[in-house]
This record gives structure tokens, C-alpha cells and sequence, in this order.
């Protein structure tokens, strides 16, 4: 998408040395907690990221389940995530009162931003994106929370803590709201 709307040279890779010259990160991610970890425990490239993300603080922008695995760990699997939010990924679960509502959660749903960042900027309640997942953040510092939704329950759809950010909603699929976002992360 973003090589699609013009915003930024991008290059997918797995090279130590082009992710170490990269401006900034995007952890994209589609399926399961355990195989996400493992895919980035087998690439080698663990120290790589924790060193320009912790250290250099390199922005980074994990998606979907790139941002569930910013986090301490998954009700979904057993692998420890990358710990770099104070946070768990947690199931989505609903009362009688809301048991007609299917998980996976799919589709199009409003956000509230919660607090202000570059990453939200211009960014009201008009906009909406894309989600499609089960499990969802659940941050123990507030201030970790950027954006939330509500579906059946309150749920955190954004995190920022310093220059690590994340969305559980996919921008590449959400149109000119997502195309918004994803220029404000490249024009951090």
C-alpha cells in the first residue's frame, strides 16, 4: 500500500543489514501468535530488531497480529511475544448479551482516538478501518493506549509507547483511512 500511494521506498526483507539502514519498521502480520514468534525466532533477526527498536528506537509499526506480538505473550499459544509493550493478547469473550456477535471479529468499525500522536493525526471519529481477528491487546499501562473499538466489548485498537506503535486493524485494506495512517507513520 504504501508503495501504491506514493508516501516511501519500501523493501520486504529479512537482511540484517537492510533492516539495520531502514528509516523504520513495519512488523505486518496475518495467523497465529506461536508461529509468528517462531518465524521471527528462526530468522536469527530477534537481536537485530530488539537492538533498532530498543536501542536505536527505530519507529515501528506492527499490524494486526504484528501488534499482538509486541506484547509479553498470548492466550492464543504459549511463546513468549516480543515484550515491548506492558501488555497480553487476549481472546475476545461475550456474555449472553452479546452471543449473536461472531469471532472472528470482521470488518469495518469506527475508532476513538484516545489520546493525541503523529500517528493519529487527523484522525477523527469519521474514519474507519478494516479489522479481521479474535484476540485483541489488553494493555496494563493506559498510557500505552492510542485508539480503541467496540465490538461487544471496549478493546484497544492502537498502541504507542514511545517509537513502537501498532494497530490491530489492517490500513492496507482500509482504504483512504488506512492510506491517512500509514502517511503519518512514514511522516514520523
Amino acid at each position: 500500500m504504501l508503495k501504491k500511494i506514493g508516501y516511501a521506498d519500501v523493501i520486504v526483507s529479512k537482511n540484517e543489514d537492510e533492516i539495520n539502514t531502514a528509516e523504520k519498521l513495519i512488523l505486518p502480520g496475518v495467523g497465529a501468535f506461536d508461529n509468528g514468534m517462531d518465524k521471527i525466532n528462526e530468522s536469527g533477526l530477534l537481536p537485530v530488531l530488539n537492538e533498532n527498536v530498543l536501542v536505536r528506537k527505530k519507529p515501528v509499526l506492527g499490524i494486526c497480529l504484528g501488534m499482538q506480538l509486541l506484547t509479553k505473550g498470548s492466550e492464543e499459544g504459549k511463546r513468549k511475544g516480543l515484550g515491548w509493550i506492558n501488555a497480553e493478547t487476549v481472546k475476545f469473550s461475550f456474555g449472553s448479551e452479546n452471543a449473536e456477535l461472531k469471532i472472528p471479529h470482521m470488518g469495518w468499525n469506527f475508532v476513538k482516538n484516545i489520546r493525541l500522536h503523529s500517528l493519529t493525526k487527523d484522525l477523527d471519529e469519521t474514519y474507519r478501518f478494516y479489522f479481521v481477528h479474535s484476540y485483541y491487546v489488553s494493555c496494563k499501562n493506559e498510557s500505552d493506549i492510542l485508539m480503541k473499538c467496540h465490538y461487544g466489548v471496549d478493546f484497544t485498537c492502537a498502541v504507542q509507547k514511545d517509537n513502537i506503535m501498532g494497530v490491530q486493524f489492517h490500513p492496507e485494506k482500509s482504504h483512504k483511512f488506512g492510506m491517512r495512517l500509514l502517511k503519518n507513520f512514514v511522516e514520523l
